[in-house]
C-alpha cells in the first residue's frame, strides 16, 4: 500500500506540474506584459516629470535673460518672443510683459495684454482675476466709475482671493464718487475682517483718518 500511494502521489504531483507549465505556456505572456506596462509606464512618468523641470528652467531662464536688457523696448521684445509652455506660465508671463509695456508708458497695450489673460478660458482663476484687477486698476479714469465698480465688485465675491484688494478699490470708488459715508464704512469692514494684511490695515487706516472718521469705530 505505501509503494502504490507513493506512486500515486508522484503522479499527481507530476500532473500538477504539467498543468502548472502549461498555465504558463499559456497565459505567461500576460504576467510579462503586466511586467512590461508598469515598468514602461513609470519610465513615462519620469520622463514626463523631467521633460516638465526642464521646459520650466528654460522658461525661467529665458524669462531672466529677457529682464537683463537696460532697454525697456528690448525687454518687451524679448518677452514677446519668449513661448509660455502652460497657461500658468503664459498669464505669468503676460503680467510681466504688461509691467514693462506700463513702465514704457504704453497703458493701451499693457490694459490689452492684460485683458487678453483675463479673458483666457484656459488660465487658471487666479491668474485671470489678477490680470482683470490689474487691468481695472490701471484702466483708471479711462472707464466710469460704475463699469470699474462692476469689475472690482465681480472680484470682491465671499471667498475669492482678490476679495478684500477689489473692496478697497470700491472705497476708492467711493470717495471719487464723492460718497464718504459708504467709503467710511467699506474702510472699516476691511479692518475687522481678520484676513486684512498689515500692509491693507495700515492704508484702510490711513484713509479713515483722511477722511475726518475715527479708528476707535473701525
Amino acid at each position: 500500500m505505501s509503494n502504490t500511494d507513493s506512486f500515486i502521489d508522484e503522479v499527481t504531483e507530476e500532473v500538477r506540474r504539467d498543468r502548472l507549465y502549461a498555465s504558463f505556456r499559456k497565459y505567461g505572456w500576460i504576467a510579462i506584459l503586466v511586467v512590461v506596462l508598469i515598468v514602461g509606464g513609470a519610465a513615462w512618468r519620469e520622463y514626463q516629470k523631467a521633460q516638465a523641470r526642464s521646459s520650466a528652467q528654460a522658461f525661467g531662464d529665458a524669462i531672466s535673460a529677457a529682464l537683463e536688457s537696460d532697454d525697456a523696448e528690448a525687454r518687451i521684445a524679448a518677452l514677446s518672443a519668449i513661448q509660455a509652455p502652460q497657461p500658468g506660465a503664459q498669464a505669468i508671463l503676460a503680467m510681466l510683459l504688461a509691467a514693462e509695456q506700463g513702465d514704457a508708458q504704453d497703458d493701451a497695450a499693457a490694459t490689452q495684454t492684460l485683458d487678453t489673460i483675463a479673458n483666457a478660458s484656459d488660465v487658471p482663476l487666479i491668474y485671470r482675476q489678477i490680470a482683470s484687477f490689474k487691468a481695472l486698476s490701471r484702466k483708471g479714469s479711462a472707464l466710469s466709475i460704475d463699469v470699474r465698480r462692476s469689475g472690482f465688485e465681480a472680484l470682491a465675491t465671499a471667498g475669492a482671493p482678490l476679495r478684500l484688494l477689489a473692496e478697497e478699490q470700491i472705497a476708492l470708488l467711493d470717495i471719487e464718487a464723492g460718497d464718504t459715508e459708504s467709503a467710511l464704512s467699506r474702510l472699516k469692514a476691511i479692518l475687522a475682517d481678520s484676513e486684512a494684511t498689515a500692509g491693507l490695515r495700515r492704508r484702510a487706516s490711513q484713509l479713515i483718518v483722511s477722511l475726518g472718521g475715527t479708528l476707535d469705530a473701525a
